[in-house]
């Protein structure tokens, strides 16, 4: 997984809120096979019409959007069920972060172990990056060691788990978090042996 520091990209403001992962990707999709990527079927229902046409005023679909990998969103982002491909879909377009007030537990999980960051800001700082970014200062950085994030001439502080964070700038998946506590766990088995020697008998 490549690891996160910063991140200077064209954002994109989805002043939605609760966007849950069947908007993010529609169930009809799930049985797409990962290779063939989810890229094309991020927001598909809400990005194409019926004739399957884009939308002219969808966000995505502006032409200073295109090549977005930082989107700005309002809060509750990723609610609703487990799916994981949401997350593949915004990744295989080529976003890298997403950035709102609050967002659903699992999504943001399963965000964090794909390299995607999940950066939660107050909702007043949402609001106001949303109204940077549609006033045309289309493009962000994010620095994750600094937990800032840039636009224009503003700067807003982010969080995030700390531990997340280092899975993160680290490019870590749980079991690299593991493998990286293995001094701390051969430690602690050593002490444990002299302190309660019986639990090795027989």
């Amino acid at each position: 997984m490549k690891p996160f520091d910063i991140l200077h990209a064209t954002a994109c403001a989805l002043p939605l809120a609760s966007v849950d992962t069947d908007r993010i990707i529609p169930a009809r999709f799930l049985k797409r096979s990962r290779a063939e990527g989810y890229g094309p079927c991020l927001f598909h229902d809400m990005r194409l019409d019926e004739n399957g046409e884009k939308r002219p005023d969808f966000p995505l679909n502006r032409p200073e959007a295109q090549g977005a990998e930082i989107l700005v969103a309002r809060r509750n982002f990723g609610a609703g069920s487990s799916r994981e491909a949401a997350v593949y879909a915004l990744m295989d377009s080529g976003f890298r972060c997403v950035i709102a007030p609050s967002f659903g537990d699992i999504f943001a999980a399963n965000s964090v172990n794909n390299g995607l960051l999940p950066a939660k800001v107050s909702e007043s700082d949402a609001e106001e990056m949303l109204a940077l970014l549609e006033s045309g200062h289309p493009s962000a950085t994010v620095d994750l060691k600094d937990g800032l994030i840039r636009i224009g001439n503003r700067s807003f502080a982010f969080t995030i788990d700390p531990i997340w964070r280092t899975k993160l700038l680290n490019g870590w998946d749980d079991l690299d978090l593991t493998t990286s506590l293995t001094h701390e766990v051969t430690e602690f088995e050593t002490e444990d042996a002299t302190a309660r020697p019986w639990l090795t008998l027989g």
